[in-house]
């Protein structure tokens, strides 16, 4: 069957595009062999954020007597927290299947598919048994977690974040392999539910791409709420225990441990879903990651196919591959945007929040920049004050010669919010003292802002 542009995954670019492309009135096909939405509707965002909601509540009631005000016992009714956060999933869910079944000019099929081949200008594309054609496609296929080498792994009932978001009941004590965002965030989350939890963390920090202030604060963040934490430890080997426990063997140089849990969540890393594709039969190349390579307009070295969202390696998260999309339309129709010009922000949902964009401090270090920098402390903050938020810190790094901002990091309250404040106006490339002299709004965590900019001082 022949049409006029095929969709290869439906995360947050695909549907997007299918939706242009129908309204246009192209004839679109989109191919999807699991759920619409990718990722983030289904197994990763926007599931876990409805989990952080109930799981911050339980914190907050167990803070009440801070506040003046008494709770008493506070219990967490995991099957009514998983209940809630499948209702607004579900929901989610169908309202984004109606919208695409009910769109003119699209099909969805719900098939994995792989390139069959390029003849006369056209890709050939095979899902299920059907055969498709089109001069067009876009892939956006997203991300998968990585499943490390580890002896043993594969006779224990370990789960990735999909099967964690699937549990009946709660675990008595979760054991997590990775000490990233994900990990951290599921972490945190079922410490808050009641669950023991134990982070293992090969290198010597956990959320190591971090700068050290950042990596302090939260390993203090997490060891004062009960979290073990076994950083510059490998997992040697897994096994089943007694009592159904999974034990895991760790080694930091030369000494052993060993670690038991209920249960054993892998969060280490994600890799894209590009090798069941069979790119192979059409000539698109991916880099030795196995990310696709595109150009700065998401164009594959093959005329016709474009890819967009994580599998491109541009950004792992969903307000970049939306993004993709977004700059994608604006060419079509005429503009010149460009995925270079963007700068790479985003947050880490622990409680409270980290919000990044920009130069990290240890990169602007390496840029050979001359770097001016601020820090304020959450503690100082009078909006976390009266909310006894006090946690963390904000921080900004300015190009002292072109009085640009290259960086911000917020790990704080609202830090998820505060740090879109630095984005969009990176963006403009306006001098610092915008920013700086802008009029705040009291009592807010971004009212600091300008205290901070007047803070700066060149780094040492």
């Amino acid at each position: 069957m022949q049409v006029d542009a095929i969709i290869i995954g439906a995360g947050q670019a695909g549907p997007a595009i299918g939706t242009t492309l129908a309204k246009e009135g192209a004839r679109v096909v989109i191919l999807e062999g699991d759920r619409l939405g990718g990722t983030c509707l289904n197994y990763g965002c926007r599931p876990t954020k409805a989990l952080r909601a109930s799981a911050r509540v339980a914190h907050l009631a167990r803070r009440g007597a801070e506040f003046g005000v008494k709770t008493g016992k506070v219990e967490v009714d995991f099957a009514t927290v998983m209940a809630r956060k499948d209702d607004m999933i579900g929901g989610m869910q169908q309202s984004l299947d109606d919208a695409m079944h009910d769109m003119k000019n699209i099909e969805v099929i719900y098939e994995y598919a792989h390139f069959l081949g390029t003849e006369n200008g056209l890709h050939r594309v095979q899902a299920g048994d059907r055969v498709l054609e089109a001069p067009e496609v876009y892939i956006n296929t997203g991300a998968r977690a990585v499943i490390p080498p580890i002896d043993g792994l594969d006779n224990v009932p370990y789960v990735t974040n999909e099967g964690l978001l699937a549990l009946k009941e709660l675990p008595s004590h979760l054991v997590i392999i990775g000490g990233g965002y994900i990990g951290l965030e599921f972490g945190q989350m079922f410490r808050r539910f009641g669950s023991e939890v134990t982070i293992i963390e090969g290198k010597p920090h956990v959320a190591s791409r971090e700068d050290d202030d950042i990596v302090e604060a939260i390993e203090s963040i997490l060891l004062d709420e009960g979290i073990r934490l076994f950083t510059g430890h490998k997992v040697k080997s897994v096994a089943p225990g007694y009592d159904d426990q999974i034990e895991l063997t760790l080694l930091e140089g030369e000494a052993r441990a060993v670690v038991r849990g209920s249960h054993l969540l892998v969060a280490t890393g994600r890799r894209p879903n590009s090798d069941k594709l069979n790119l192979e039969a059409v000539g698109v190349k991916t880099n030795e990651r196995g990310y696709i390579v595109t150009n700065d307009r998401y164009e594959t070295n093959v005329p016709g196919i474009w890819a967009l969202g994580d599998v491109n390696g541009r950004g792992a998260f969903t307000h970049t591959s939306y993004q993709d999309y977004e700059i994608f339309v604006a060419n079509r129709k005429g503009g010149d945007r460009s995925a270079n010009e963007r700068y790479t922000t985003y947050a880490m949902f622990i409680d409270p929040p980290l919000g990044r964009v920009g130069m990290s401090e240890r990169q602007a270090r390496e840029s050979g920049r001359n770097v001016l920098k601020a820090v304020v402390p959450m503690e100082s903050v009078s909006r976390a004050i009266l909310d006894s938020e006090t946690k963390g810190l904000i921080k900004v790094l300015v190009d002292a010669d072109t009085e640009q901002i290259l960086g911000a990091a917020a790990l704080g309250m609202q830090g998820d919010d505060v740090i879109a404040i630095f984005s969009n106006f990176m963006y403009t490339g306006a001098s610092y003292k915008v920013m700086r002299d802008a009029l705040p709004i009291h009592p807010t965590v971004a009212e600091f802002i300008p205290t901070l900019l007047n803070r700066l001082r060149p780094l040492d």
